[in-house]
């Protein structure tokens, strides 16, 4: 049984779905910044993980988490 991506990180579905925000995976050598992921929107980064995870489950998971707040301070749910 597929589960969606939507229901697995539903956070990141609506960062992007509904607050028209990205996300960005992986290095970058010539850029300051050394998170693994990151999530940004017209105002810049609002959310930043750690520098390595042991799966990209691992940072996805993170990443859905971190944004659950993130939504939450901007939105109130």
């Amino acid at each position: 049984m597929k589960v969606s991506f939507e229901k697995t990180y539903p956070n990141i579905a609506r960062w992007v779905n509904e607050h028209e925000g990205w996300i960005e995976i992986g290095y970058d050598v010539d850029s300051p910044l050394n998170s693994f992921v990151r999530a940004l929107d017209c105002g810049g980064m609002l959310w930043e993980g750690k520098e390595s995870y042991d799966s990209l489950d691992a940072a996805l998971q993170d990443l859905n988490a971190g944004l659950e707040a993130v939504l939450k301070d901007i939105y109130g749910r």
